[in-house]
């Protein structure tokens, strides 16, 4: 009686009229959700990559902001410097053609090297007064603002063409990639405060730690914006080799290399390569490893430079990573990375030791921008 009492409200009309109004009521929904349920889906969707676009034009701003404060403060009421600074954040690279991928390697470096000279040149005609660290800022800030300015073009184009076709597909995808970019804009924004002030990224605990290592060492440059030094250890000639800093600079390390190979160092027995390299989530930050090959990153030209003279010499490439995430590759160096430099350290003479016979040679290059890092 009770189970009948409860069921009551529920009891199926006679009526044919309320018949068809509960059936109504009761599977109406139902359709109504299978036929419109991906239009309002996709009403939600595009509200929220919407509002994820807005913030991203927020940042985009406020990385452009921050780079012509930069500028001005060294370059009161020159209005050519600011459209300069416009300009670079639509300055762009074509790519060589790959139908044929003879050569490939040399044009793209060719192209590569005629980009860094053109707006390195380009900074020194329009601040001549600045020195080159505040010019190597320049180029790394303008750098970053031109990323963050293409990431929000970019984003703003697929949001466009999706909600102009009513692409459901279009629309989730950036949905779901949203949240990381946005946490590599909000990065990239931290990262010009830290360009701004002139400290050590987290990119540059490769330079950190060969740079203590040739500290009070007579260096001389072997490359544009590269220093060598040497130093021994256990009988053994340590060569080592880095971006010259406190500038922010990557260097030319593969041509550096390649000038000590066929130089008094032709006798090397093993090349160390230090860099910082991504960590997989859950591995902790600042933790090194040790591995085998050519620790650099980029388009592949230094890479394959590197490479490409070591096998021809039958040297042995061996690495030694720290872990960090690419939001902390790119801002201020986290205390736990730079307390790595020890182990990183422990690592590099353990090679030595077991891969260069006494008396031998052996060449550790520090891989990362090297802005804040002396030597």
């Amino acid at each position: 009686m009770v189970v009948l009492a409860t069921l009551a409200p529920f009891q199926i009309a006679t009526d044919p009229l309320n018949l068809t109004i509960q059936i109504a009521f009761l599977v109406g929904p139902i359709f109504l959700f299978m036929i419109f349920g991906q239009r309002f889906q996709l009403i939600q969707y595009q509200g929220d990559v919407g509002r994820g676009l807005s913030r991203l034009s927020l940042l985009r701003d406020k990385s452009k902001q921050t780079l012509m404060g930069y500028v001005t403060k060294r370059a009161p009421g020159n209005q050519e410097v600011s459209k300069k600074m416009d300009d670079f954040l639509e300055y762009f690279t074509i790519q060589p053609v790959s139908m044929d991928p003879s050569g490939i390697v040399k044009k793209m470096d060719h192209i590569l090297t005629t980009q860094d000279d053109r707006i390195r040149e380009e900074v020194s005609q329009l601040m001549p007064a600045t020195n080159e660290v505040e010019r190597s800022v320049i180029e790394n800030m303008a750098g970053v603002a031109a990323s963050m300015n293409q990431i929000y073009k970019v984003v703003r184009h697929f949001y466009l063409l999706g909600k102009k076709s009513a692409n459901f597909y279009l629309i989730y995808q950036l949905y779901m990639i949203l949240p990381t970019l946005l946490k590599q804009a909000d990065a990239l924004v931290m990262a010009m405060g830290t360009l701004e002030q002139g400290q050590p990224l987290g990119d540059g605990i490769g330079p950190m730690s060969v740079g203590l290592l040739m500290r009070d060492l007579p260096k001389s440059k072997v490359e544009r914006d590269t220093v060598v030094a040497e130093t021994s250890y256990k009988n053994r000639k340590v060569v080592l080799l880095k971006s010259e800093g406190p500038k922010g600079s990557l260097g030319e390390l593969d041509d550096g290399l390649i000038k000590i190979l066929e130089g008094e160092h032709n006798d090397t027995k093993a090349i160390i390569m230090i860099d910082a390299a991504l960590k997989l989530e859950g591995e902790k930050t600042g933790d090194v490893a040790e591995g085998v090959g050519a620790a650099i990153g980029g388009y592949g030209v230094e890479k394959f430079k590197i490479e490409d003279a070591a096998y021809r010499k039958g040297i042995p490439l061996y690495a030694v990573i720290v872990k960090e995430s690419i939001i902390e590759a790119i801002g201020a160096m986290k205390k736990e990375i730079s307390e790595s430099v020890g182990e990183v350290h422990k690592s590099i003479y353990r090679i030595v030791e077991q891969t260069v016979p006494e008396n031998g040679k052996v060449v550790v290059i520090g891989v990362g921008n090297t802005l804040g890092v002396a030597q």
